[in-house]
């Protein structure tokens, strides 16, 4: 049997927040929408370079207020928490505004472009005793808490290593963010940060990064293959792409089972828990919330106003200094990736 959930729910004493998005394009969108329909938060203002894109947004969602400028919006007295929604460029400049307003901040991911600038962002938001965390939305699924509550258990025995994919096929086109050096484009910044992050979940910092693949003619990470060491007994291969599309899924290997999560593995998704024989029996989990895709970022969004009703300044599913991490990782696997290539971004 699968153990229960410890889902985030809606109405379980979390505050409600009065949340502020800042540059309202298509994922503050999807997040405007499932955290109306799925949790006890409020959208109370949103901001935009454009005004009118700004009042466009908000009358779509019936939000009130809509603010002349990032700057009015982290200052108002109506707004307890900032989402960064921009593309990951703007995310130091815009995570830092909201800190220095007091304003706890949920960054969409990745937190920032490198390691070094996500410390950035980490030492001022301690400075300032607020929270401030990742949208690394697939850490608050229902599936996450089983995953760690599985492998905690000792039910996989030793883990031995995660085979995951994330890949899409997104056409070329030199304006598009994903091929944009500039706004922080390429595969692993946008996809490969899934894969990655359920390795770390799983197993931890690696103590080795091996990365292979290729760029788009603009100079950014098109495909790789990511091999990382985890000591003696567990190594992981990591898959992206943004010019060929596969199912992501993933797998999460150990000594005595394994989980196959069906794709695409950082959405709502099922789990099949098998041993380790060729034929052997399998038992399979499936999200029971009803809340598919995209509607299941209101899991995040209930999960950060949890931790501010516990006075909590980062989220204990997925600390700070693990996100960082992740992104040394990222760091090294793009490093190798240029330097492979011959180009010095």
């Amino acid at each position: 049997m699968f153990p229960e959930p410890a889902a985030f729910l809606p109405g379980s004493g979390e505050p409600t927040l009065r949340w502020g998005i800042i540059a309202p394009g298509g994922i503050a969108a999807a997040f405007a929408q499932s955290v109306q329909q799925h949790s006890n938060q409020t959208i109370a203002g949103v901001a935009s370079r454009s005004r009118s894109r700004a009042d466009e947004f908000a009358a779509k969602f019936g939000i009130d207020r809509v603010y002349a400028s990032y700057e009015e919006l982290v200052d108002s007295p109506e707004i307890d928490v900032v989402y960064v929604a921009a593309p990951v460029a703007m995310h130091v400049e815009l995570g830092l505004l909201a800190i220095a307003a007091g304003k706890h901040v949920l960054v969409e991911k990745p937190l920032a472009p490198s390691a070094a600038d996500a410390r950035r962002l980490v030492a001022a938001a301690r400075q300032q005793g607020i929270l401030l965390m990742e949208g690394m939305w697939s850490r608050y699924l229902p599936q996450a808490s089983v995953i760690r509550m599985l492998v905690d258990d000792g039910v996989l025995g030793e883990p031995r290593g995660v085979l995951a994919e994330s890949c899409q096929a997104i056409p070329y086109d030199s304006e598009h963010r994903l091929y944009r050096p500039e706004l922080g484009g390429g595969a692993l910044l946008d996809l490969g940060i899934y894969p990655i992050q359920l390795d770390s979940m799983i197993l931890g910092a690696p103590t080795s990064v091996r990365a292979i693949g290729g760029l788009t003619q603009s100079g950014v990470d098109a495909y790789s293959t990511v091999v990382l060491g985890h000591g003696a007994d567990a190594q992981s291969t990591l898959i992206s792409s943004i010019i060929a599309r596969t199912d992501s899924s993933a797998s999460i290997r150990g000594s005595e089972a394994r989980i196959e999560m069906a794709g695409p593995h950082h959405t709502p998704t099922s789990l099949t828990l098998r041993d380790n024989e060729v034929h052997g029996p399998r038992l399979t989990w499936t999200d029971s919330s009803g809340l598919t895709f995209y509607q299941a970022l209101s899991w995040e969004a209930t999960a950060l106003a949890t931790f501010v009703g516990e006075g909590r300044t980062e989220s204990p599913l997925h600390s700070l200094d693990e996100t960082v991490q992740i992104l040394e990782t990222l760091d090294e696997a793009r490093s190798q990736l240029h330097f492979a290539s011959g180009s010095t971004r």
